[in-house]
């Protein structure tokens, strides 16, 4: 739906240098070969991995900072900056011993007191490590390189919490940066990561420049995902903007950039014509639509207006816009949590399943109390997919009677206004559309389903039964009753509606031939990736 004048509008669209307002410049063979150059699949328009929860700050952030843990590729929590760790028999005390001869790119060695600063901002804004924070005694350096978090109860899933893959990571900042107001933008860019960011060359809504940091002590063992060796080949990383994917397509097959993240799903025929390009799936575990709604304002901070949206929303219609008609690509998603995983179960998932009922969702919106107050609906026009399901939105609740304010912005615009309490009419919202990492939710550690009232992502989703179940999970002792709170999780957030889930999808990378090591994973890793020209 709508796909179709989407590549019509790409294709009339103007070249990278009217878009991006600049033209790419001329690079020896030499220098060439040592720059990567990807199209990322958004503009990295705010840079605080711990204030942002958008992606791309988040995989901007993996380059310049690194982390205490890492998941690997088969979902194990591994040592990063970590040397070694403890934990009492009771399991109330972690003590952590980083690794010797760690250093900032302003050269200071990385100390305990820096990761101790570092983790109690990651803290304050992340959902674990609330949950931690909630129950703590302590937390302190011991010594240069040692840092002790005693607890008032065991927090059995501690390594996962510091070492996870959804926003936002615990990466390590210098402590005078990490006292920075976790509410409030970093403005120093100084990391602990293998690469540098070049904060004079940062033009938002253009480019961004890293740059290999040569202290940089990656760890011995082959890289996967967020852990292990971290080995950079590049001397430089451009991350171009082109939110004209028929000028991204151009580009790729011409040679004029290296790698393309978010390949439009239309132009992968096309692309996997050129010999001098590998089109491969990202990540077996795919992506996630999400229609999210605000809570706190009418109409949908009453549930039966939640319910109205479920029950007349047809994931089928959303996944088609985008993905296209290629049944392998995408299925239905009855579910908070990923297809192929450990713990998926569709428990409450059956108001998404079955024929559309359109006319009893009309009188459950009724019954709302919603009175024909327009509906500000966000979608992102420059990310392909959420222009398409921003469409397919406008459409569903013209059809369920509701008048529609679209607000068709950029993704930088969303992102700040999703934050705003204000009223809808006021600057605020009631919908916004973005996605979801399919490895974000193998478990229940992604933010957007958090329901304490308190996150942005999600609309201020607030259900104490949500929380509990959640909380089940984490203290759960064996697969069984992780399994066990899990369903009940699933169907308590359904009930509540947390966000609307859109269906599960895969999508693709697209990469010149000429760069060696790109992997398949949930973003793009430069580990270990090598340019040929």
């Amino acid at each position: 739906m709508h796909r179709r004048a989407f590549l019509k509008s790409a294709a009339q669209a103007g070249t990278l240098a009217v878009a991006a307002g600049f033209s790419a410049p001329a690079l020896s063979q030499r220098a060439a070969a040592r720059t990567v150059r990807l199209v990322p699949h958004a503009d990295l328009a705010n840079f605080d991995p711990i204030w942002s929860s958008a992606y791309i700050a988040r995989n901007a952030g993996l380059l310049v900072w690194d982390t205490l843990y890492g998941i690997d590729a088969n979902f194990q929590v591994q040592r990063q900056m970590v040397e070694a760790e403890e934990v009492s028999a009771g399991g109330l005390t972690w003590t952590f011993r980083l690794r010797p001869g760690l250093k900032f790119h302003d050269g200071e060695p990385v100390l305990a007191k820096d990761a101790v600063a570092s983790v109690r901002r990651w803290a304050a804004r992340d959902p674990l490590g609330q949950m931690i924070k909630a129950i703590e005694n302590e937390l302190v350096a011991v010594d240069d390189l040692t840092f002790r978090w005693s607890l008032k109860k065991p927090y059995p899933k501690m390594l996962l919490a510091l070492g996870k893959i959804s926003t936002p990571c615990c990466f390590v900042m210098p402590a005078r940066i990490a006292a920075t107001d976790p509410f409030k933008q970093i403005t120093e860019y100084v990391g602990s990561g293998p690469m540098r960011f070049v904060q004079s060359e940062w033009r938002p809504g253009a480019l961004s420049v890293f740059a290999k940091f040569s202290d940089y002590v990656p760890r011995q063992e082959d890289p996967s995902w967020l852990a292990g060796g971290k080995r950079i080949s590049a001397e430089r990383i451009e991350w171009i903007v082109m939110p004209d994917a028929m000028t991204a397509s151009a580009a790729l097959q011409k040679g004029e950039i290296d790698w393309w993240e978010l390949p439009l799903p239309d132009l992968v025929p096309t692309l996997r014509k050129n010999r001098d390009v590998i089109v491969d799936i990202q990540d077996p575990f795919g992506n996630i639509g999400v229609l999210s709604v605000n809570h706190l304002f009418p109409p949908f901070n009453d549930v039966r207006a939640r319910h109205a949206l479920l029950m007349a929303m047809s994931q089928e219609e959303y996944m088609q816009a985008y993905v296209g008609n290629d049944a392998g690509m995408w299925k239905q998603l009855p579910s908070y949590l990923t297809h192929g995983s450990s713990l998926y179960n569709e428990d409450g998932g059956e108001i998404l399943k079955g024929p559309r009922q359109l006319d009893a969702a009309k009188k459950l919106l009724a019954e709302s109390g919603y009175a024909g107050e327009p509906i500000v609906c966000m979608a992102a026009q420059d990310l392909p997919h959420h222009k398409a399901w921003g469409d397919v939105t406008v459409d569903l609740l013209k059809r369920l009677g509701m008048t529609v304010d679209y607000a068709a912005v950029d993704w930088g615009t969303v992102i700040a206004r999703r934050a705003q309490k204000k009223p809808p009419n006021q600057g605020g919202w009631h919908i916004y559309h973005t996605s979801l990492y399919g490895v974000d939710c193998v478990t229940p550690t992604s933010s957007f389903l958090h329901a304490d009232g308190k996150l942005v992502v999600n609309g201020w989703a607030n259900s104490p039964l949500v929380e509990t179940e959640i909380n089940a999970w984490f203290d759960a002792a064996t697969k069984d009753d992780e399994l066990a709170a899990a369903r009940r999780l699933n169907k308590a957030a359904l009930d509540h509606v947390v966000y609307a889930p859109l269906g599960w999808y895969l999508r693709h990378f697209a990469w010149r031939r000429s760069l060696a090591g790109v992997k398949a994973g949930p973003l793009p890793l430069f580990w270990d990736v090598s340019k040929t020209v």
